[in-house]
């Protein structure tokens, strides 16, 4: 029994030992991790945050007119360039009949006041030839007398207004007549003809006849989110794309973020706005959908190294790469590092162009625990 015992602690001995060995040879026989390097190279590096918003003019004036009525005809179209001055549109004025009874009794008044004063006047005129009265007195009916002729010349006139929007002796000054107060180019004309109009005032801000800009200035305008808004300022350079035109970038300038934010869909924007350098060779069309890349930080020609190259000191938190020293041999070398776009970051000091960096962060290939 004791024999047996023997024999078999023996061989449970030999297996385990065996199996030893076995683990060690394997495990010898593995081949060593064999590092990749990559060496710096010369980039341009642009560091930048993007907005979006559209493209809109710099200012846009509306044409309203000044009296009430009906669009009589429209003398332009969206895409005209106007001069000012130059004629919009023509209105036919629907009177007021409350208004244009009144104009229509004040006229038979001053005549009624004329006839009076003309008969007073013959009769003073009749009374100074035979000598009864002064010619003072000739004089002041003779004043009274021009002062009724006004009266109803100026009550005819007013009733010319009211019916038709102008009279004899206005010229350019009659309102029926819609013209361009400033130049440039018309960007729309929302009525026409038949459609009626409300004049401008202190009570309305009467319909709008046309829409005109100076499209050779345009802006960008658009939203940031909160989390944007304190990396930028006025003054940094933007970089505008327009969706309907391929290949195109434009430059502008940041010239107004706003004070205050607006919640919309959860998250805070705040307002910005950039004025365009338009290139004379293209044309924006106002309203274009654009986004605008801000430029926060940007480097020609320096040396840099991909971020994923980069490790980062547990304690310190500085950054460092190791560099090859020989066959499957690397030394941690700290490093200062500049701007980062994301996937290249300058180095400012601890490589150079020659060094080799080690990969760190390999990816395991499929299968691999």
């Amino acid at each position: 029994m004791k024999k047996t015992t023997t024999i078999i602690i023996l061989i449970v001995i030999l297996l385990s030992f065996s199996g030893a060995l076995y683990y060690l040879y394997s495990k010898n026989a593995e081949d060593p991790v064999v590092y990749e390097t990559e060496k710096p190279s010369k980039q341009n590096i642009v560091r930048k945050t993007v907005a979006t918003g559209s493209i809109l003019p710099l200012e846009e004036v509306q044409i309203k007119p000044n009296i009430s009525g009906v669009i009589e005809e429209v003398y332009v179209e969206g895409g005209d360039v106007l001069k000012a001055n130059d004629l919009i549109a023509k209105i036919r004025i629907i009177p007021n009949l409350s208004a244009l009874n009144n104009a229509k009794n004040n006229i038979n008044t001053a005549k009624i006041a004329l006839d009076d004063e003309e008969r007073n006047y013959n009769r003073q005129k009749k009374l100074f030839e035979s000598g009864v009265i002064s010619k003072q007195e000739l004089e002041r009916a003779e004043v009274t007398y021009k002062q009724a002729t006004q009266g109803y010349k100026a009550a005819n006139e007013n009733y010319d207004i009211v019916k038709t929007g102008s009279t004899k002796g206005l010229g350019n000054s009659a309102n029926t007549l819609i013209k361009s107060t400033v130049s440039g180019m018309v960007l729309d004309v929302p009525v026409e003809v038949g459609n009626q109009v409300i004049e401008s005032n202190n009570f309305n801000e009467g319909t709008t006849i046309a829409s005109l800009a100076d499209v050779n200035k345009m802006i960008f305008e658009g939203k940031v989110d909160e989390s944007e808004v304190g990396k930028i300022k006025e003054g940094l350079p933007l970089e505008i794309t327009v969706g309907a035109i391929d290949n195109a970038v434009f430059d502008a300038v940041l010239d107004y973020i706003a004070p205050k934010g607006v919640l919309e869909n959860g998250a805070v924007q705040f307002e910005i706005k950039g004025t365009l350098t338009k290139s004379s060779d293209t044309f924006i069309r106002a309203g274009l959908s654009a986004n605008a890349s801000i430029i926060l930080a940007k480097v020609d020609s320096v040396l840099a190294i991909k971020e994923a190259l980069v490790q980062y000191d547990v304690e310190t938190k500085k950054p460092y790469v190791e560099l090859k020293t020989g066959e499957n041999t690397f030394e941690r070398k700290d490093i200062e590092l500049g701007v980062s776009d994301g996937i290249f970051v300058e180095v400012k000091e601890g490589v150079k162009p020659e060094d080799e960096i080690k990969v760190w962060n390999i990816l395991k290939k499929e299968g691999q625990n």
